[in-house]
């Protein structure tokens, strides 16, 4: 069962993701997919297998909770702007979008500077 704290201490809105590890040493599983989905479910999280040795899944877990987060600003049901929301924007100076691998260079050549 979760600590309380974690969601006593949170904002209501937070966003929890399980991420069953070792997936990669499918032979020596002591939980089942089922028994670890089920105890998500049952404490509203979401669930995810992942492998730390070959990466499976474990860049997908952070993607999944960004857009979750990103999901709940948009409908409004998390306000970055409001104090203790757990959420902030960074320095606006040091955001700047993902550009797939590759098109820093197109963009430099297709700039005028």
């Amino acid at each position: 069962i979760l600590s309380p704290d974690a969601r006593t201490l949170a904002s209501p809105n937070i966003v929890i993701i399980l991420c069953g590890n070792k997936k990669d040493l499918d032979a020596d599983r002591e939980v089942t997919f089922l028994e670890a989905s089920r105890f998500a479910q049952e404490n509203e999280l979401m669930f995810l297998e992942t492998s730390a040795l070959t990466g499976e899944n474990v860049e997908e877990a952070f993607l999944i909770c960004a857009r979750t987060i990103l999901s709940k600003i948009e409908s409004g049901e998390l306000d970055p702007e409001r104090m203790g929301s757990g959420i902030q924007y960074g320095d606006a100076s040091l955001r700047q979008l993902r550009q797939p691998r590759g098109s820093a260079a197109q963009a430099r050549q297709q700039c005028n500077c």
